[in-house]
């Protein structure tokens, strides 16, 4: 169960998850539940989020929010993280 009400952008809804048809929305919800690490831009405007889900071990996520932390803008496997 989430602690927020998300919600998420256009952009996600009609070009994020047609081009990963593979991410769940809820896989989001929980990464920024209880992300792994988390940062904001330099520029305030987004914060991201990384995590793991279990459907994908070996791989971590990266979900970007607005600054609110509550809309989701996007998400995609990470493949550059560093623990």
């Amino acid at each position: 169960m989430t602690s927020k009400n998300y919600s998420f952008t256009d952009y996600f809804e009609q070009k994020v998850l047609i081009k990963r048809p593979y991410l769940k929305k809820e896989w989001c919800t929980r990464i920024v539940d209880a992300p792994i690490r988390r940062e904001v831009q330099p520029d305030g405007e987004r914060v991201r989020f990384w995590g793991r889900v279990d459907e994908f071990e070996e791989k971590v996520f990266r979900v970007v929010t607005l600054a609110d932390e509550a809309i989701i803008h996007n998400a995609f496997p990470d493949r550059r993280f560093k623990e």
